[in-house]
């Protein structure tokens, strides 16, 4: 589905990925509403648009909020018409920390957002786009969805029924006007840590400066924007974004058990 003149909701505006995702939707000629907890970041995005915001709209909205995401259709229509697609790219991850040492707000936090904000964007959205004569869904999965990642077990968790949510959705909507897109970034560039609140800004300093986010190669936001809405116009199955995402595809399907050691010895200085 090419974006042009087409009405999408993009999740997670602002900030990061999300907020890329928008200003690229933009460029190529979309009408985007951009969705984000932070009122304060989706005025940033606002800012960055420039001469485009004409076509964004901002809705500060807690996806995890199933009303509030119930009436986001409607709100949306208001502004640019029908929704003609959605792209949900918000999510968070939770402190690097083994399952028996997180509490259960937290892990209650990473679901809520992660898997049932999915869901209730999809049941939100679903009966709108399968009324357009084009749409399109992308569900944002993650490198941490197909390959357990120390510390992050229970975000990988939501992450991988994230997946399977998606490709759910591709083979019940064959046939229909509706395509439908997993993405799977492996390390990008973002402030996702912090504004999860899984570290403060100092934390991700003293790391930084330490030399530790020196190991892992990280993908710029701005790349994984462009994949992303390249994806939705060649209404592809999957999107891979990052080397280290397309290599450990092929390595987990190959050798499951060396590459989640190979993962253990990258990531075992994080859980402390």
């Amino acid at each position: 589905m090419k974006v042009a003149n087409k009405v999408l909701v993009i999740t997670g505006g602002g900030a990061g990925i999300g907020r890329e995702t928008v200003l690229e939707a933009l460029r190529r000629g979309a009408k985007v509403a951009a969705v984000d907890l932070s009122a304060d970041g989706l005025a940033e995005t606002q800012k960055l648009a420039g001469d485009l915001a004409t076509n964004l709209s901002v809705h500060a909205v807690n996806i995890a909020d199933r009303d509030a995401v119930a009436a986001l259709p409607e709100a949306v229509a208001k502004t640019h018409g029908a929704v003609d697609g959605y792209i949900n790219v918000a999510g968070i991850i939770h402190k690097f920390k083994r399952v028996d040492d997180l509490d259960f707000s937290e892990i209650e936090r990473v679901v809520n957002v992660n898997w049932w904000g999915t869901v209730n964007l999809t049941k939100a959205f679903l009966p709108v786009l399968l009324n357009r004569p084009e749409a399109h869904i992308a569900h944002v999965s993650s490198m941490g969805g197909y390959a357990p990642v120390p510390g992050q077990t229970i975000y990988g968790a939501t992450k991988a029924a994230v997946r399977l949510l998606t490709e759910g959705l591709h083979s019940e909507l064959m046939g229909t006007n509706v395509g439908v897109t997993t993405i799977f970034p492996g390390a990008v560039k973002t402030g996702i840590s912090i504004n999860s609140g899984a570290t403060t800004a100092a934390e991700a300093e003293k790391m930084a400066q330490s030399g530790e986010a020196a190991k892992f190669k990280m993908t710029e936001p701005t790349v994984a924007g462009k994949m992303i809405i390249d994806g939705v116009e060649n209404k592809s199955y999957h999107v891979f974004i990052g080397s280290d995402a397309k290599m450990m595809d092929r390595l987990i399907r190959l050798m499951p058990e060396r590459a989640a050691a190979i993962i253990y010895k990258q990531m075992a200085s994080l859980l402390g």
